[in-house]
């Protein structure tokens, strides 16, 4: 993600979201300030950035000519930009990046994702 003039990398298998704000409405059509929905232990948002994942080290630690440790291999996760997230507040650690509030979750605070059918589907032809 690119802030101003540098680039926002997130590592390893933590979340970039953008949480959502304000009131929510109950089932009933009740509106509930943002006071009371903070005190909520879920939080929705959306998807800004994923980094790689978990970092599995190489079959046998296989050794480049120099000495060092080939590149590691990353296993993936199933979050991806644009989803809306249901997370843990526990898990979730606030940051603010050029006036914008936003919040890194581990991959594993995340609850449930929501993606569009399209999204999905645009995915599954490319893979």
């Amino acid at each position: 993600m690119q802030v101003g003039d540098r680039k926002l990398l997130v590592v390893g298998d933590r979340v970039l979201i953008r949480p959502e704000e304000g009131e929510s409405v109950t089932n009933a059509g009740l509106i509930l300030p943002a006071s009371v929905a903070d005190r909520e232990q879920v939080q929705t948002g959306r998807v800004i950035a994923v980094g790689p994942g978990h970092a599995v080290p190489p079959p046998g630690l296989e050794l480049e000519e120099e000495g060092r440790i080939s590149e590691p291999r990353w296993v993936g996760m199933q979050a991806r930009a644009g989803d809306l997230a249901v997370f843990s507040r526990k898990a979730a650690v606030e940051i603010v990046v050029e006036d914008e509030r936003m919040v890194v979750v581990p991959h594993g605070g995340i609850l449930v994702l929501l993606r569009s059918e399209l999204e999905s589907a645009a995915v599954d032809t490319v893979n």
